[in-house]
């Protein structure tokens, strides 16, 4: 209790407390934040591990829209070397790229040696967004499904490191989202013609999502689960599970554990629960 109170008097507790935040809530918002820092630094470590051994890393967030892709990736870039990183989110293809081999514009942003990667959506638009909105031909989405698997492969097999996350939010939790877009003047611009279409054809995404899962998880490129309901554990616990993957020089000084909570982050099972 008396340590509790410490912390809630320091300059952020009583920042917190300013806020309008309770107790329980500030002190909440203080172990995150203490957390993340420590998280942090050991991805500074990781960077400077990947750039000085040449190393490629390509993290891929998907999940349905408001599960908190953005914000994840933005923590994880927070203290990074901005020239040693990059984040990719592509637009919608251009009337040229349309014509092009699927694939082509997206393995033009795969990491050079000594760079991290953080693909905010990715080829997987095929094998869900596509489809349920009608972009693509039924025959266009069977051809990405057989060959997305041999691609990963390929990019596996000459050295690059790919982590793919699902963030995954419950239908009430994104309609609460959705609406605090809708008020939040801040975030406005997050709101898409899609995101409007996102809870009615929430079926439709469930479908797609786990032919996506059961034809594209594999030994070597599987499907990492990330219960992002709450969207501080899911920043939390997604660093933490790419502190785990990649074998970066320092790990065993690290202040802060680098195992994820399987409770929300765990490789994809067809038995596993889902909150989506």
């Amino acid at each position: 209790m008396k340590k509790s109170l410490e912390r809630l008097s320091s300059k952020e507790g009583l920042r917190l407390l300013g806020k309008g935040k309770n107790l329980s809530k500030a002190l909440r918002t203080l172990t995150y934040e203490e957390e993340l820092v420590k998280l942090q630094i050991e991805l500074v470590k990781l960077q400077n591990w990947v750039y000085e051994n040449k190393k490629r890393v390509l993290i891929i967030f998907e999940g349905r829209d408001a599960a908190g892709k953005g914000g994840a990736i933005k923590r994880f870039t927070e203290h990074l070397n901005p020239r040693r990183y990059r984040v990719v989110a592509l637009p919608k293809p251009t009337e040229v790229e349309m014509g092009q081999f699927y694939f082509q514009r997206y393995i033009a942003q795969l990491p050079n040696p000594g760079e991290i990667v953080f693909f905010d959506r990715s080829w997987y638009n095929r094998a869900i967004v596509e489809p349920v909105f009608g972009f693509c031909s039924e025959e266009q989405y069977e051809k990405f499904m057989q060959e997305v698997p041999e691609l990963e492969h390929a990019f596996i097999d000459d050295g690059i490191t790919l982590i793919k996350f699902w963030f995954s939010i419950s239908k009430k939790e994104q309609k609460k989202r959705f609406e605090e877009r809708k008020t939040n003047p801040l975030k406005q611009w997050k709101i898409s013609p899609i995101d409007m279409q996102a809870q009615e054809k929430w079926d439709d995404i469930s479908y797609y999502k786990e032919e996506m899962f059961s034809r594209t998880h594999t030994s070597y490129s599987p499907w990492i689960i990330v219960k992002s309901n709450d969207k501080k554990s899911a920043r939390l616990e997604s660093i933490r599970y790419v502190l785990s993957t990649v074998p970066y020089e320092g790990k065993k000084e690290a202040e802060v554990s680098l195992h994820p909570d399987p409770d929300i982050v765990q490789r994809y099972h067809r038995k596993s629960k889902q909150v989506d």
